[in-house]
């Protein structure tokens, strides 16, 4: 071998480790989290070392893990960072409790006080911009007072508004099958956030006894779609709203929401000026969604769309799509299906099924002011446009079909698909374009099915 064959040779063998150790360096890791795994505590997984592809796997035990953390990590959209539980032999979810939980003394994030699980927002692990990051299959629960838990501080008590999940910041987050509960607010997430989505989660149970400022999900971002989701009652004596946002880009879709002051309480953006300035916050998503109001549950409005800060000028003031949802009221007086925080916010509402089972007047749309454009829907006969001084104004685009039964299977059980003969069934206009047509419908419970391909649409959510 000559002295080029020998250089070339080593040149070879040198670039081969190189490769070698620089593939090695982006292999990612599996943290297995359980009885009898590597980690027994989910404290012990090296959570200020997680890398893009890395998955921690918490196996289901039978008794919950009293832990707290913070995730502050970066995935990429190729190689997202995965938190998943692992469900046990019945498909139970691993059960995180906040209650009487330990967070690691070297995991430094500020707010610890703020949730159990927290996202952005720390020391050590040093501070980033969180994204590209799943969370799914956990029962987390246990984040409000007078709980407490054990950190860097001692002993601590969770504060008011604590959550069960808190985003204090993160892009491209994805929260999935994930039960929570038994918190001040199941999922809260802040206006430095950008693109989140919700799917097939269970929240229910959540909020503070006799306060209104506490819910089950409490959400600001910058595009946000809420999906295939369970939204049960609150804690009882708890007056906070169901779903309350306040983000630009939001998009609810395909989910149950049952209970609350309001089912959906969407209003202004108070903690980013950039999200009022967006185009997109002034157009709203709501569709596909079955909505239940219930006898006792607090306000009688279902929907408050606008804002709530009492400045004005960062009101929505644009338009609410509210199509194929399916409303429901078993309350004894009336509701308001719409009320809206300026004159200057608009519903466009069309193909839904509206249906009151105290009938008459009771089925009232609109409150105080706004513009509601009504197109075609099913609605209780003797329906009136509002029981309130109203001064707003409701054009009716198509006539909407009447009665006093809309053809549910069976409205005691709640199950809300439309029985043969139905006058709803394929009785939807199309979808204006620049709208999502709905492709896929609700199932009980956390669950979405794609609907049959170029049949038409039901009034209601199908």
């Amino acid at each position: 071998m000559n002295l080029y064959q020998r250089i070339q040779s080593q040149h070879w063998i040198l670039t081969y480790f190189i490769l070698i150790w620089g593939s090695a360096d982006c292999i990612a890791s599996v943290y297995e989290v359980g009885p009898g795994k590597a980690h027994t505590t989910i404290g012990s997984v090296p959570w200020e070392a997680l890398k893009p592809g890395d998955e921690v796997r918490i196996h289901w035990q039978a008794k919950a893990y009293r832990e707290k953390w913070v995730l502050c990590c970066r995935g990429t959209q190729a190689k997202p960072i995965k938190v998943s539980g692992v469900p046990g032999p019945e498909g139970q979810l691993p059960m995180i409790d906040g209650k009487d939980a330990i967070t690691r003394s070297s995991l430094n994030y500020w707010g610890q006080e703020r949730g159990v699980l927290k996202i952005g927002g720390a020391n050590n692990p040093a501070d980033t911009m969180p994204a590209y990051i799943v969370v799914e299959n956990l029962d987390i629960s246990g984040g409000r007072p007078p709980n407490v838990f054990s950190g860097r501080r001692g002993t601590t008590p969770y504060s008011k508004d604590a959550a069960s999940i808190i985003v204090e910041k993160a892009n491209h987050l994805v929260l999935r099958n994930l039960v929570l509960h038994d918190s001040a607010n199941g999922l809260m997430v802040s206006a430095q956030s950008k693109d989140v989505k919700v799917e097939g989660c269970h929240l229910y149970d959540n909020g503070n006894p006799g306060s209104i400022t506490e819910h089950n999900a409490y959400t600001e971002c910058d595009g946000i779609v809420y999906e295939g989701n369970h939204f049960g009652p609150l804690r009882a004596g708890c007056n906070g709203n169901n779903l309350k946002d306040r983000s630009a880009g939001l998009v609810v879709a395909h989910n149950w929401i049952e209970g609350g002051n309001r089912q959906l309480d969407l209003v202004d953006a108070t903690g980013n000026p950039a999200l009022n300035a967006s185009p997109a916050y002034r157009r709203t998503l709501v569709y596909g969604n079955v909505i239940i109001e219930r006898e006792g549950d607090g306000n009688n409005q279902i929907v408050h769309y606008g804002g709530d800060s009492g400045k004005t000028q960062g009101y929505r003031k644009g338009v609410l799509y509210f199509f194929n949802n399916t409303l429901v009221s078993t309350r004894k007086t009336s509701i308001a299906v719409f009320r809206h925080s300026s004159p200057d916010e608009t519903v466009e509402c069309f193909n839904n099924l509206f249906y009151v089972t105290i009938k008459g007047k009771n089925l009232s749309l609109m409150a105080k002011v706004g513009v509601l454009k009504l197109g075609k829907n099913w609605l209780n006969a003797g329906w009136v446009q509002s029981v309130d001084n109203f001064t707003g104004r409701i054009d009716i685009q198509e006539p909407s079909v009447e009665g006093d039964e809309p053809g549910f299977v069976s409205l005691p059980d709640l199950d809300l698909n439309l029985r043969p003969g139905s006058v709803c069934l394929e009785a939807a206009v199309a979808i204006p374009a620049g709208l999502p047509v709905p492709s896929q419908r609700y199932v009980r419970h956390q669950k979405v099915e794609v609907l049959p391909a170029g049949k038409p649409l039901n009034l209601g959510a199908q």
